[in-house]
Order: C-alpha cells, then structure tokens, then sequence
C-alpha cells in the first residue's frame, strides 16, 4: 500500500474524489476541480490518497487533515476518511490514519480531532482501536451556505 501527499489534482485524483465523495452518503456532493485546487493552495491543509495494493494501483482512499494553531495550542482534524467500498476491510483507511497522525505531529498539533457518524460502526471501532476516544461534549453546525 502507498500513502501520497496530493500536490496536484490531475483527472485521475479528481475522478477519485468523485467517486469517492458520494460513498459517504447521498447528500455529498463531490466538490468541483476548482474546489480541490483550493483545498491544495491551503497551507493548513494536505488531501492524501492511498492507492493499494502499489504505487501503481488505483486510488483506493483519501482523507484531509487540517493543522492549525489556535492560542491554546496546535490543532488538527481529520475530515472525509473515504475508502471506497469495493476496497475496505484491507487497512486502508487505518495506514492513512497513521499517515495523518505523522504528519499532524510534525507539524505541530498536539491533539488530533475527528467526528464520525454513529452509524458508520466499523469506522468508529478502528478509531477507538487506534486510541482516539470519544469525547464528551456538544457539537455544532452553523451552516454559512
């Protein structure tokens, strides 16, 4: 399995995230390319993908992870862990989690943060197994769109 840092979005990533996207349920909407290559230009955050079983292997999964500072420390959050459905139950979306987790201490998180829907049990129990733990507060929305 490889783990790879997007740099730039060519047919085969944006094709990928197109696929992909709706998997999480049918409300998503798959961004468009102009949506992704903002999502590159952000220093704050990094969109990986996962190809398996090699290199040269379709695009298996992805996941975006956010580093930033706030005054109380560094912050991460890890958003659209999607592996698609054809490819899951192979540690894919555990060794992008791992990928995220290096790359959040590196650049200076100290907490990594996540939501998953209730729903998604196979989800929640490798997030638990890799030693996230489910927090205890109140979670918001406020939808500017």
């Amino acid at each position: 399995m490889v783990i790879e840092k997007v740099s730039e979005i060519t047919d085969e990533i944006f094709n990928a995230v197109t696929k992909l996207v709706p998997q999480l349920g049918p409300h998503k909407v798959p961004p468009t390319r102009e949506e992704l290559k903002t999502l590159l230009r952000s220093d704050a955050s990094t969109l990986l993908i996962a190809r398996y079983p090699d290199e040269k292997s379709e695009i298996a999964g992805i996941l975006s992870l956010t580093i930033y500072r706030v005054p109380t420390g560094g912050r991460s959050i890890v958003e659209d862990v999607i592996v698609d459905e054809a490819m899951r139950r192979r540690g894919i979306a555990e060794a992008l989690m791992l990928y995220a987790i290096d790359l959040a201490r590196e650049g200076g998180a100290d907490v990594m943060t996540l939501s998953s829907n209730h729903t998604r049990e196979a989800a929640n129990k490798l997030y638990q197994s890799m030693g996230f733990q489910k927090r205890d507060t109140n979670s918001y929305i406020y939808k500017l769109k």
